[in-house]
């Protein structure tokens, strides 16, 4: 078993996903790079310099993750830190003409992913010195900030994206409580320029993985249960 700090990003072929994957490799680590096109995760690994390795991850698939689990186990032995950060909008459609279906899309990435993640990684981590896990979350499943008129996160109205987040961020929060001997938290990234909303944030995916990257990075003794941004703590 390697010494090393092993930690696996989800969705993490490109945005936020991918550049904490790469400040995470140049911090030393061994850093799994977890991504549902194999091909477009290599093409992705093979531009960054470390201990970068694909690994193939569906999170809406209990075999592709139970195999996950099982290639982890098989190749190093135990998990350091997980961070659960696929994530996807949902469908455009409009609040009120929002329908079981859509939310279903969007929770099946954005809930039932981290879930499905945690609970097949829970076992490896318990053998860590220091088990971390990071839910990529956002200001957008934030109640305060979602009703606050001065804040961006107001202008958006939507029921799929913005609801999975708010109930990614109690998940957190009550996997925090079962499990008190790991540091779990919820990272919001900040608007960042990704895919994910056609490049229209104003922060950089550097800024955007800060969070993430402080999180997966605290402390044996450090915060467990909150919910954090670039700046510090995150209201829920």
């Amino acid at each position: 078993m390697t010494e090393t700090t092993i930690a696996l990003v989800t969705g993490a072929n490109k945005g936020i996903g991918f550049a904490t994957v790469r400040r995470l490799a140049e911090r030393g680590w061994t850093v799994l790079l977890g991504a549902r096109d194999a091909e477009r995760g290599t093409a992705a690994a093979e531009t960054l310099h470390g201990d970068v390795t694909v690994l193939p991850l569906d999170v809406t698939s209990d075999e592709s993750v139970a195999a996950a689990a099982k290639e982890v186990e098989s190749r190093y032995g135990r998990l350091d830190v997980l961070v659960n950060n696929a994530g996807i909008i949902g469908p455009a459609v409009a609040a009120v003409d929002t329908g079981a279906d859509e939310m279903l899309a969007c929770y099946a990435t954005n809930v039932f992913g981290p879930v499905r993640m945690t609970r097949a990684f829970v076992p490896l981590l318990r053998r860590s010195a220091a088990p971390r896990i990071v839910m990529v979350s956002s200001g957008m499943g934030s109640i305060t900030l979602t009703g606050d008129p001065a804040r961006v996160e107001s202008t958006f109205v939507a029921l799929t994206y913005p609801s999975s987040k708010t109930a990614l961020n109690m998940i957190t929060s009550q996997y925090a409580r079962a499990l008190p001997e790991f540091r779990i938290n919820a990272a919001d990234p900040g608007y960042t320029a990704t895919d994910l909303n056609g490049n229209s944030g104003f922060q950089t995916v550097e800024e955007g993985s800060d969070a993430i990257v402080a999180l997966a990075t605290v402390a044996p003794d450090g915060p467990t249960g909150g919910f954090f941004d670039r700046s510090g703590p995150v209201p829920w």
